[in-house]
């Protein structure tokens, strides 16, 4: 019996230690939502204060639902921050050198993106040093300050002026306010210093030292309704502290802001979740009226369901209605303008001859400006290989004309993406991916015409060989392959004969063909031509063995191709699961690939997955490429 009693002690007294090992990292794990602001209404403003750290962003859902659109900016990252510091003559003495002494050392442990201002404050407030990365003009301001000769605490005064001072800021905005009394002399009242701060997005750090004129009322109603928090020093003494605990908190504190679906009157319930830290929840009532609006309420000529998420979709469908309604429009004016200019001339309309006028002036700026465009890059490689390019895909364009096409479509792609409001980022990828279309489009349109050819390549060898057998010219047997063959190598040929009929000598005229068709089996042929005519011989043989030759070269190349078709096919599938494996889980579970997305540990895997899979894929390209 003693021996059970004994157990039962030893399992008791495990299970405590366990649990006291438990408790502290559970009471570390936490998520707090506060500073929930809807004065600017649909804009929702919150502060998620979340000990997941800053590598993992808090997600948002709104009455359940959630957060569309969610802008989250994380203190850690690069912040502008105020340092407020009350000279007043209350804090003459150990106070005042403790808080300048606090407040250097917080400039010495900031990270190096932020930027660091100081103001000072008592009868009247004063910009001390401004916004700087570097902490040297701040630290300088801090040593030189005194405290003021004159009676009167500003506080209120200080902080809307601090708030004005970060209005031109980027990222964060911090005010850390350290005082050690209340307002006596500030022009601005309570309600006015809070709302200058929260109208410009500043989380307000009030610290108060305790003494004989303490009063936090005024402190915590501006952390409270900025989204900060207030901090107690029990003495001068504990402001390092204080100031060490800022700059912790500071690393785990998000500035979240979207647009709310919710309607005026109406209560929202706001709930944050980070992975590892937990859940919290907040509730608000959004006014019926901000300021000296009038509240916002339905028309009776609009359905109820127009207000809901139905709303936009039909306005949207109307829009693009409307839209197509006037190309249609635009269209058959156009064609009817067209019809009266071509009857124009036997019905005696003059107003065509103004309008091919006009057309002509238009035409003569665009070549004008075809032609300064040739002028500014026509001595580039890439010009002339642009050039050859579009000769090769047998495009009628200029690279001018062609270039501007190109600025054309991204210009139009970018336009679309900036009207609906993305970021600098994406209209710069957009640029570049319209930009990227007609190029692609004309890079396979030669690859098409070019593979082409080569596959006609040996029929017309044989073509030219028969028609010399019979005993035509060389000529002549060009003439054959074109009035016989089919596009590209007829329309190639006929080109040949054509510049040969206007003087051009045919070695050059073929040689050129040859460059032109990208072939390194047709400049064999082309070789072996000019070789044959300075020393003489039987061409038609010489053309049969040639045709010959390709035909074996052209068979071995697809026979590899074959042998390699399921190495290539594996490089297909290997580059593509992991692209359809993520739209596919994103579509699924938003969630689940959020920390990939929105963490800077996920965007290095990102990184490093594009990296390994380009590298993979040049060595798969490498294995499975022939080069005949």
């Amino acid at each position: 019996m003693s021996r059970t009693i004994l157990r039962t002690v030893r399992f008791g007294v495990v299970g405590l230690a366990l649990a006291a090992l438990l408790v502290p990292v559970a009471a570390q794990a936490s998520v707090r939502v506060t500073g929930l602001d809807t004065s600017h209404y649909p804009s929702v403003r919150a502060t998620v204060i979340s000990s997941a750290g800053p590598g993992i962003r808090p997600a948002l859902s709104e009455d359940g639902t959630a957060v569309a659109g969610l802008s989250a900016t994380n203190l850690a990252a690069s912040k502008s921050v105020v340092l407020a510091i009350d000279r007043s003559r209350s804090m003459q003495g150990k106070s005042f050198a403790d808080a300048i002494g606090a407040a250097r050392g917080f400039l010495a442990s900031k990270p190096p993106s932020d930027e660091v201002g100081v103001v000072a404050f008592a009868s009247g407030v004063l910009d001390e040093a401004r916004f700087a990365t570097d902490p040297g003009a701040a630290d300088s301001a801090l040593t030189q300050l005194r405290v003021d000769s004159q009676q009167g605490t500003a506080l209120y005064d200080a902080v809307a002026f601090s708030a004005q001072q970060l209005q031109s800021q980027d990222g964060g905005r911090v005010l850390i306010l350290l005082t050690d009394g209340t307002d006596t002399t500030s022009k601005a009242t309570l309600q006015a210093a809070a709302d200058a701060a929260r109208a410009r997005n500043v989380l307000v750090y009030p610290i108060a030292i305790a003494g004989p004129s303490y009063d936090p009322t005024a402190l915590q109603a501006l952390a409270r309704e900025t989204g900060g928090t207030f901090y107690r020093a029990a003495s001068s003494s504990a402001l390092a502290d204080v100031y060490a605990s800022i700059g912790r908190a500071l690393r785990n504190t998000w500035r979240v802001e979207y647009l709310t679906a919710a309607r005026p009157g109406e209560t929202l319930h706001l709930e944050a979740a980070a992975a590892g830290a937990g859940t919290a929840s907040a509730d608000t009532l959004i006014p019926n009226h901000f300021g000296n609006a009038a509240p916002a309420t339905g028309s009776h000529l609009v359905p109820s369901a127009a207000y809901g998420p139905s709303g936009p979709l039909v306005v949207g469908l109307a829009v693009g209605a409307l839209t197509l309604l006037a190309l249609v429009l635009l269209l058959a004016a156009y064609r009817g303008s067209w019809v009266r200019s071509r009857i124009a001339a036997h019905v005696g309309d003059s107003r065509a001859g103004s309008k091919q006028k006009r057309k002509q002036r238009r035409l003569a700026s665009l070549q004008s400006m075809f032609r300064a465009t040739e002028r500014t890059f026509g001595h580039l490689k890439q010009w002339r290989w642009t050039q050859r390019m579009l000769e090769q895909a047998d495009l009628p364009l200029k690279p001018a004309e062609f270039f501007w096409i190109m600025v054309g479509c991204g210009v139009a792609l970018a336009l679309g993406a900036a009207v609906a409001g993305q970021s600098a980022l994406i209209i710069l990828a957009f640029l570049l991916v319209g930009g990227a279309i007609p190029f692609l489009v004309v890079w396979m349109k030669m690859r098409r015409r070019l593979r082409a050819f080569e596959d006609q390549l040996p029929d017309l060898l044989v073509t030219i060989a028969a028609s010399l057998k019979a005993g035509h010219s060389f000529k002549q047997g060009l003439q054959a392959v074109v009035d016989e063959g089919l596009p590209p190598a007829s329309d190639e040929f006929n080109r040949v004969l054509t510049e040969t009929s206007l003087g051009r000598p045919m070695d050059e005229a073929l040689a050129d063909m040859a460059e032109r068709a990208g072939s390194a089996n047709f400049e064999f042929a082309i070789t072996a031509v000019t070789i044959q005519r300075q020393i003489g011989g039987s061409l038609a043989s010489l053309f049969d063995m040639v045709a010959d030759t390709v035909r074996q070269r052209q068979q071995f190349t697809r026979k590899i191709r074959s042998l390699t078709a399921m190495g290539r096919m594996s490089a297909y599938v290997l580059i593509g699961v992991p692209f359809f494996m993520a739209v596919t889980i994103t579509m699924i579970n938003p969630a689940y690939m959020h920390p990939l997305y929105h963490t800077h540990t996920g965007h290095l895997l990102v990184i490093t997955g594009l990296v390994m899979m380009v590298v993979g894929s040049a060595i798969l390209k490498k294995i499975v490429s022939f080069r005949g």
